[in-house]
């Protein structure tokens, strides 16, 4: 019987003396993992009696990006699995190049004809065009003197009745005609002295940046036949497998980010004026009683009702606010996304400590 009361009086001095230090912080303070366990106070309760920190639920969420081809095509090659880890930067799918450099040896051909083209533009006739048209200007010149005199003598002779009327008619056509191939030939001559149009020219340049453009857009689409991994991170899923055609901007496969590592959680309104953008707190995870530090960075300004995975029966009715914090560092991944964790966060912190 002395035994009995002996035993129940050494129980009820370890509770008080637990009591005590629950009281007094000194539980949390040193044992934190312990602590988180012994509290079972309603979700969105104060932990601590002092009130100097909140206890909060919420889940891990870790962003996810879809990489896809900005080009369509035939899926070549997936140089990745389910699981693996890449970095930034690597190479994750290829499609077949082939169509592209096809026709970027196009557009590389169109452009070199365009600056020849740009080229003689801009040097003028040749000296030889410039001769050739002389030559013809004064070969015509020469038939002209022939056709005038020959013009003068058929009026003589008409005006002497020696010849018929179409004679004269015929000497006098002629006439006219080497003219008009005199007043041709003249212009040209000008025109190739004086070179090519000044609207021609630039309509010659604007050709070449015109090909310079469609030859810059042909080889981005032949560098999009590969695809890179935008930033650090797990591939989580493969979407679609070699020799399928894909759609430009189509999913290829599910990149888990390795950074931000973000906590989502909720406050009720009676601790919202506790929560402040830049207070620090710890997370934890059920597995393990090692915290991790993160920082409020986002308090919700509309107000909504508890989500069902993480509150009681009695709370499901209780309005709430929705906080992120930003985990500060994640070693090996440890935090996944979608795990619930506790966060405690500390009131009496100043923002940014």
């Amino acid at each position: 019987m002395k035994n009995v009361k002996r035993i129940l009086f050494v129980l009820i001095l370890v509770a008080a003396v637990l009591g005590l230090l629950y009281r007094e912080g000194y539980l949390r303070r040193y044992f934190p993992q312990l602590e988180r366990y012994f509290h079972m106070d309603r979700y969105f309760r104060d932990h601590d009696g002092d009130g100097r920190e909140l206890k909060l639920f919420g889940n891990v969420e870790i962003r996810q990006v879809l990489p896809g081809f900005r080009v369509s095509g035939r899926l070549a090659e997936l140089r990745f699995e389910e699981g693996q880890r890449v970095a930034s930067g690597d190479l994750l799918a290829v499609l077949d190049p082939v169509p592209y450099e096809i026709r970027r040896d196009q557009q590389r051909a169109l452009l070199s004809q365009a600056r020849a083209n740009l080229r003689k533009m801009s040097r003028g006739y040749r000296p030889e065009e410039i001769r050739q048209a002389i030559a013809q200007s004064d070969q015509v010149r020469a038939s002209l003197d022939l056709a005038e005199t020959d013009y003068r003598r058929m009026a003589n002779l008409y005006a002497q009745g020696a010849i018929p009327r179409q004679d004269l008619d015929n000497a006098a056509s002629l006439r006219d005609r080497l003219r008009a191939q005199l007043t041709s030939a003249e212009s040209a001559l000008s025109m190739t002295r004086e070179g090519y149009r000044t609207e021609d020219v630039e309509a010659a340049a604007a050709a070449v940046d015109l090909a310079e453009a469609q030859l810059r857009e042909a080889e981005t689409s032949l560098a999009d036949t590969k695809l890179h991994a935008p930033s650090d991170g797990t591939i989580l899923t493969r979407v679609v497998e070699p020799g399928t055609i894909v759609t430009a901007g189509q999913p290829i496969c599910a990149l888990m980010l390795a950074n931000p590592v973000q906590v989502r959680a909720f406050v009720s309104e009676s601790r919202l004026g506790n929560v402040r953008p830049g207070m620090r707190g710890r997370v934890y995870m059920d597995s393990s009683p090692d915290p991790f530090w993160g920082t409020v960075g986002f308090i919700s300004p509309e107000a909504e009702f508890t989500p069902k995975q993480v509150q009681t029966e009695d709370l499901r009715t209780d309005l709430v606010y929705r906080i992120r914090l930003r985990v500060e560092e994640n070693p090996g991944d440890r935090l996944k996304n979608g795990m619930p964790v506790t966060v405690i966060l500390e009131r009496d912190s100043e923002p940014g400590r």
